[in-house]
């Protein structure tokens, strides 16, 4: 049974690989599964797993590609699926139904190419598959998240009914927009649309000449919106039909959702299914990324890794181009433990890191990248004691902190453990701390345990070359050149060449001499002090020097956001202008299609050309309103001053009579005024309310609020606008 520690775990690093294996899941429950991977501790389960992975990972390759298998989360769907007299939304359904076709089309896909994924096949058999909850979904679903109108005969008639009032409506709104256009009460846009209705834009002062109801009024007071009276009738009865059509569409949803409560633990064993082969493709994917493969399980207990990468340095090493040196090494009842010695930055701790990240990740079911001879066993524990561990908790030092691992090592161990012990026996007097870590490495050794150590200490080599089935190993170094090779030489002894690397980093000759002169006399003395601190400073320097870019980028990014938004407005200003002259575009398109419909029906040519032109005299007297031709002739210029002077005489004596009524007009408004504004300054946005930024014509639903700012969907884009910006048009239903 294996049983490896999250000490462990965290000592490789596992949690690094974890993370880019959740990056590549297609699924945010896939994603949540692949932070929980951890050890099998089943032998059968967890070969099961190595094969699923491996043969997803040949799909790559292959003319037979396992299909997408993206899904949705219907853990909630599953729960409302559980409580009587509860019903789903349309949109949910469709969720249920593709999860349901995903499985179905992936069992269709893996008895088709069971030869090529038997073990991927074997696991989609247990899955019972029910054909009647996509069956019956579809029969009442629509793909676009509606209750489709055959559902039911009942709904067919309402939903018909619907249709012909809306005809209705609009026929007789066009005929009232017609009428009251000819007789000049509208405004220049005639029409706009409150609360989902069409309304007539009336000017203020014809208001009490349009028969209807008052809906609402433009910002300036100038315009009125009125429903007519002829379509009133006809909106209340289509209320009466649209409440119908819901309470048939809940009753027909009620009965759908009963009907698919029975399957509740199928589509719960769906999804579950469905989360287990994202992560296991996620696990694939990664395989790809760093060129793994799955080595030979063995019963023998040994470990050969191949041409073995340690995968976080051979992702960030092919991410900057540099070439990563493998590793070669073998462990077994004759070579039961390797001692590795050599220089600091030799790598020998990368070494030791290498192969116990990749036998923790083999025993967690992911594909290691070592070459495909490779073999391994499946050890029962992984201990690991790597880096210069202190508990500042327990306020132990190192050293003492190292030997409360030891005494679990020791107690831990036995013969089917895999021990990985980093600067053994460091931390204490070289001389007491070697002859302690002596006596240690013979305990494992009598265990018959595997491992693999790394030091400096001279007593530990020399034990190493006199225990039968202990190796030496060193990581080569070049002399010449006095640079690291990175590469594992196992059946010798490493030097730390403590001396050379000495030369080469500018240390007098003459005082390195003296030196050796003291290890000649046995009398060694090791000042880390000022190394220590040294290192201190640079990490500081490190720090203040990551801090002024890290200021920099800051400056660079809120600069970059500022010109981002201001762009967002300039496009936001220029969909509104675009609005505006849809709008309009809009209009004359109606107005043609009228006129085309009553021919259509009349076929009435001269009617049809009448109708025109005095739409066209209306539009061209609208336009010469706003564009008047400017005179050419002296006789049309003095008529035009004339006209202009007699124009100013009437309207001051129109002004006079008018200026007492507009007097107690504004007085009243301004007190409407001041409730509107109270009412919307004490309003506290929601979300899915309707809301128009101030000055703007364009209504939009709110979608999110995130402390001052709200987002806002047009249907076309999405905008952010600060809350203060808004001015409500319906608040959101309850």
């Amino acid at each position: 049974m294996s049983n490896i520690s999250e000490k462990t775990l965290n000592d490789l690093e596992f949690n690094t690989i974890l993370q880019s294996v959740r990056e590549l899941c297609i699924s945010e429950l896939g994603k949540e599964a692949s932070k929980k991977i951890k050890p099998i501790k089943s032998r059968e389960k967890l070969q099961q797993e190595l094969y699923q992975v491996n043969e997803y990972l040949s799909s790559f390759v292959n003319e037979n590609r396992i299909p997408n298998h993206y899904f949705d989360d219907i853990l909630k769907e599953i729960h409302l699926l559980k409580i009587e007299n509860s019903y789903l939304e349309p949109a949910a359904f469709l969720r249920i139904a593709n999860n349901a076709s995903t499985v179905y089309e992936l069992l269709k896909f893996l008895k088709k190419f069971k030869d090529y994924y038997p073990i991927l096949y074997l696991k989609s058999e247990e899955i019972e598959y029910e054909k009647f909850i996509v069956e019956n979904i579809q029969k009442y679903i629509t793909p676009f998240a509606e209750v489709n109108d055959n559902a039911s005969p009942t709904l067919k008639q309402i939903r018909n009914e619907i249709n012909s009032v809306r005809g209705k409506i609009g026929a007789s709104f066009t005929k009232a927009l017609a009428y009251y256009n000819s007789s000049g009460y509208l405004d220049e846009i005639r029409e706009s649309v409150v609360d989902n209705q069409r309304v007539l834009a009336v000017q203020a002062m014809h208001r009490r000449k349009v028969r209807g109801s008052l809906l609402g009024s433009s910002k300036t007071g100038s315009i009125v919106y009125i429903a007519p009276e002829a379509t009133l009738q006809y909106s209340r009865e289509l209320q009466n039909l649209l409440f119908d059509e819901h309470e048939e569409i809940v009753r027909i949803l009620k009965d759908l959702t009963n009907s698919l409560r029975i399957f509740s633990p199928q589509l719960l064993e769906y999804q579950k299914y469905l989360t287990k082969l994202d992560v296991i493709g996620a696990k694939a994917k990664y395989a790809k990324k760093i060129n793994a493969c799955l080595p030979k399980i063995t019963s023998e207990k040994k470990i050969y890794f191949r041409d073995a990468f340690h995968p976080i340095l051979l992702v960030k090493n092919n991410s900057k181009n540099l070439p990563t040196v493998s590793q070669t090494l073998e462990l077994n009842k004759q070579q039961q433990i390797i001692v590795i010695s050599g220089p600091n930055a030799g790598g020998k701790s990368i070494t030791l890191k290498t192969i116990g990240l990749l036998q923790a990740m083999l025993q967690s079911g992911l594909l290691i990248p070592v070459h495909e001879r490779s073999e391994t066993y499946i050890f029962d524990k992984i201990l690991t004691d790597i880096g210069d561990n202190q508990s500042i908790e327990n306020q132990l030092s190192t050293y003492s902190y190292r030997l409360k691992n030891m005494r679990n090592f020791l107690r831990s161990c036995n013969e089917n453990t895999l021990f990985l012990i980093d600067e053994f026996g460091t931390g204490s007097d070289p001389e007491l701390g070697g002859a302690l870590a002596e006596i240690f490495l013979e305990e494992f050794y009598e265990k018959k345990a595997f491992g693999i150590i790394t030091t400096h200490y001279a007593n530990l080599k020399v034990l190493a070359s006199e225990l039968e089935f202990v190796s030496n190993a060193n990581m080569q170094f070049d002399e010449k050149t006095l640079e690291p090779k990175f590469k594992l030489f196992i059946g010798q002894a490493g030097s730390s060449f403590t001396f050379e690397v000495a030369q080469k980093n500018g240390i007098p000759y003459s005082l390195i001499n003296k030196a050796k002169k003291r290890v000649e006399g046995e009398k060694v003395r090791l000042d880390k002090t000022i190394s220590n601190l040294q290192k201190e400073r640079n990490k500081l320097q490190k720090t203040s020097e990551i801090l002024e870019k890290e200021k920099f980028k800051a400056i660079e990014q809120t600069d970059n956001l500022t010109e981002k938004q201001q762009k967002i407005q300039e496009k936001l200003e220029s969909f509104q202008e675009l609005y505006d002259s849809n709008q309009k575009m809009l209009q004359y398109g109606r107005k043609i299609n009228d006129l085309l419909n009553k021919y259509f029906q009349t076929n009435n040519k001269k009617q049809l050309t009448a109708d025109f032109n005095n739409w066209l005299v209306v539009e061209k007297t609208k336009y010469l309103k706003k564009h008047p031709p400017k005179p050419k002739t002296k006789v049309e210029k003095k008529k035009l001053t004339v006209e202009k002077k007699q124009a100013e005489e009437k309207l001051k004596v129109v002004e006079k009579e008018v200026l007492v009524a507009v007097e107690k007009v504004r007085e009243e408004k301004i007190k409407e005024e001041k409730v509107i504004a109270k009412q919307k300054a004490d309003y506290v946005f929601k979300t899915n309310d309707k809301v128009r930024i101030i000055d703007s014509n364009a209504i939009g639903i709110i979608e999110k609020i995130e402390k001052k700012n709200a987002f806002i969907n047009y249907g076309v884009f999405t905008t952010k606008t600060a809350l203060n910006k808004l001015e409500l048009v319906q608040a959101a239903k309850k």
